[in-house]
């Protein structure tokens, strides 16, 4: 299954800087491989937010979740999933 995932990041303004610079670089190795695994297969950066858009390919809701929920930023996230279907015009489609 595909899913359109939107996150916003919410950490404190006041978090500890080495705190925040931790739990920012433990999320980029995360999402690396989760990248390498083929279940994040794109993301985008929405310019001038501490956001992102992300397409995720993974076998149904439940597995989604436990890998957002490994994120190490999870608990600070905004998260809204938009599950997708195939359109017949999809001029993509398999």
């Amino acid at each position: 299954m595909e899913f359109l995932v939107e996150i916003s990041i919410n950490l404190p303004p006041e978090t500890d800087p080495a705190l925040r610079e931790d739990l920012y670089a433990r999320e980029g190795a995360r999402a690396a491989e989760l990248t390498a695994s083929g279940a994040l297969s794109r993301i985008w950066r929405v310019p001038g937010r501490r956001a992102n858009w992300s397409l995720y390919r993974v076998a149904d809701a439940t597995e989604l979740h436990g890998l957002l929920a490994s994120l190490p930023l999870y608990a600070w996230m905004d998260i809204t999933v938009h599950p997708l279907a195939t359109h017949p015009a999809d001029p993509y489609r398999d």
